[in-house]
Order: C-alpha cells, then structure tokens, then sequence
C-alpha cells in the first residue's frame, strides 16, 4: 500500500514542479483554431499523448533499465538524446527546469544515490537534466516497475494539459475529467507500441505540434512558458 501511496503522490498535477507554467502547445493550439472545445481537446490531448510515448516515453524506459543497470553513462546518454530531439527551445526548458526541480524536490523527500548523481551532473552542466529521466531514476529507486513508471508519465503529461485547458478555454472540471479518462485508455497500446523500440528509434511526427510550438514564441500575449 505504502508503494501505490508514494506512485500517487509523484503523479498528482500540483506535484511543486513548475509544470503549471506550461500549456504543453495548447496556448497556441486554441490561438490558431487547433483545439475548439471539448472533442478538439481529446484529440490534441490523444495526439500528445502519441507523441509524448514515442519520444520522452522511449527515454523514460531506457533510463529505468539503466538505473537498475546501475548504468550512469546509458543514463547520461538518454537524458541528450532525448533533449536533442525535442524541437523548440521552449520545450527544452519545459522538459529540464521541471526535470531539475523534480530532483531536487525528490531527494528533499527521500535519499537516492543515482538521482543525487544524476542532479550533481545537471549542475555541472554534464548532462541536461529531462524531467522523464529523473522521474525514472526515482521511481526505480523506489522499486516501481517500468510499466507503471510509463503509466505515471503519460497521466502527467495529459493532467498539465487539462490543468493549462481550465485556465485557456471556457471548460468545466466535469468535461476535463471526461477528456482524461477517455485518453487514458490509450496507455497500454502505448507502452506495447514503444516497450521494445531501441533509443535511437525514438522520434515522433507531429507536424502540427511543431508548428505550434513555433508559433508560441513569436506571440505577443502569453500566459504559458510554451
């Protein structure tokens, strides 16, 4: 019991993390006409999710077979190759001041030798610092298996989402809860999907999703990092 309590607590959306400041695109997508309401947010929240599975997905399970491994260079090395293909500097901050913040809030709560290293490389500017693979390293330490660490990351990914959507568009807390159960459902074909594809497979083709980070940074009135 005490192993689902710890799972929840790093899964909850007002986890101090700074992902609140992030729409995750939808600032723009509703700028430009992409998301409308309620159906057009599944399906930007769905394709996300896609998205989001076979990039930071892929790199949450390497680094988790490379923290039991007690692998710190293969933990290294998913941690750039991830930051490299994120496309636009304002997912790359996205993915690494919520990584960094994690770490830190983590080893506050709980001591962790390989997240504690993995922290000092951050700092000294060794490697970049993903959120998926802090979260890795830490729920591995806590001996959560790569399943519900994958599980945990996509419910993430799709409640700052939801979370920015209440604040952008007008949308209750009832259509919200609707939207993440009906896109949960997608995770296990998500998993099996990426379970056994190397780290160099990992990529995504969301062309959309580009665009709109894109058009995010020349906006002249922004609530969102990105």
């Amino acid at each position: 019991m005490v192993h689902l309590a710890r799972l929840l607590q790093f899964s909850d959306s007002t986890l101090p993390i700074g992902s609140f400041a992030f729409s995750n695109g939808l600032e723009s997508a509703l700028q430009t006409g992409v998301v409308r309401d309620p159906d057009s947010l599944l399906s930007y929240v769905e394709m996300i999710l896609r998205q989001t599975a076979r990039m930071d997905g892929i790199a949450l399970l390497h680094a988790h077979r490379a923290a039991l491994a007690g692998d710190d260079a293969a933990i290294v090395e998913v941690d750039r190759e991830l930051f490299c293909r994120r496309v636009g500097e304002e997912q790359q901050i996205m993915l690494t001041r919520t990584g960094k913040k994690f770490a830190e809030l983590v080893l506050k709560i709980m001591p962790s030798p390989g997240l504690s290293r993995w922290l000092d490389a951050i700092k000294a500017e060794a490697t970049p610092g993903c959120l998926p693979v802090g979260q890795a390293l830490a729920l591995a330490h806590m001996g959560v298996d790569e399943v519900e660490a994958f599980v945990m990351h996509q419910y993430g990914i799709a409640s700052m989402i939801l979370s920015a959507a209440l604040r952008l568009m007008r949308i209750d807390h009832l259509d919200t809860q609707r939207i993440l159960f009906t896109a949960q459902g997608r995770v296990e074909d998500d998993y099996l999907a990426v379970r056994d594809l190397a780290l160099d497979e990992m990529a995504s083709f969301a062309p959309v999703f580009d665009v709109l980070v894109a058009h995010h940074t020349t906006t002249h009135v922004r609530l969102f990092m990105n």
